[in-house]
């Protein structure tokens, strides 16, 4: 089976995502050691706070170049999770403007609902899927998935796999070669959410 590392930068839900990869068969490791991200085969970055103490630490542990390295030059599989998939853009405005990763030409802002919906977007939302294989293959179109935050992913159409709408439309889910990312949260998403990561870790079974 091939090497899994859910990367811990001190922010991410990490034992929810490990238990659900669990449940599918899959022994992930958590870890925030540089060696070990080299070493893997594929990563997952979930996440929970805000963008700025996020990237910080992904600096200050040294794993903004190993990820990098191996996401973007050896075309390793990558899921971001929620705050996971804000830290690939370009930027993000939360609590003051934060340079990303910059893996996707994206910026990361705040949404603009209209007084009929809450801030944050906390629970199940439908999702419009756009982009069936691989992450959504066998999953119905319109699938419910759990979501948690307060700012969004801009980003071109073309690497948008799904969409949601919560008084504005939302970018639900990318993805661009080996790069996906969700802005909902799999591991918390029930059946749906235990298809799309087995649907992943098939992907990463292939590549």
């Amino acid at each position: 089976m091939k090497k899994v590392v859910i990367v811990d930068y001190g922010m991410g839900n990490l034992q929810s995502v490990s238990n659900a990869l669990g449940f599918l068969g899959c022994k992930a490791l958590i870890s925030n050691e540089a060696e070990v991200i080299d070493s893997a085969d594929a990563y997952l970055l979930p996440g929970v706070g805000a963008f700025g103490p996020a990237i910080d630490n992904l600096r200050d542990l040294g794993l903004v170049e190993p990820l990098t390295f191996n996401v973007i030059e050896r075309k390793k599989p990558f899921l971001g999770i929620c705050l996971g998939m804000q830290l690939i853009a370009e930027s993000s405005m939360e609590l003051g403007y934060n340079k990303g990763l910059s893996w996707i030409e994206a910026q990361v802002v705040h949404m603009k609902c209209d007084h009929t919906e809450r801030l944050p977007h906390v629970g199940w939302n439908n999702i419009a899927v756009e982009k069936r294989d691989p992450l959504f293959r066998s999953i119905e179109k319109e699938p419910h998935f759990y979501f948690d935050h307060s700012y969004q992913f801009l980003c071109d159409d073309g690497y948008v796999a799904a969409r949601c709408s919560y008084g504005v439309e939302v970018v639900a889910a990318i993805q661009v070669g080996n790069i996906f990312a969700t802005q909902f949260h799999p591991e918390k998403s029930q059946t749906a959410g235990l298809k799309l990561l087995r649907n992943y870790l098939n992907y990463i079974d292939t590549h």
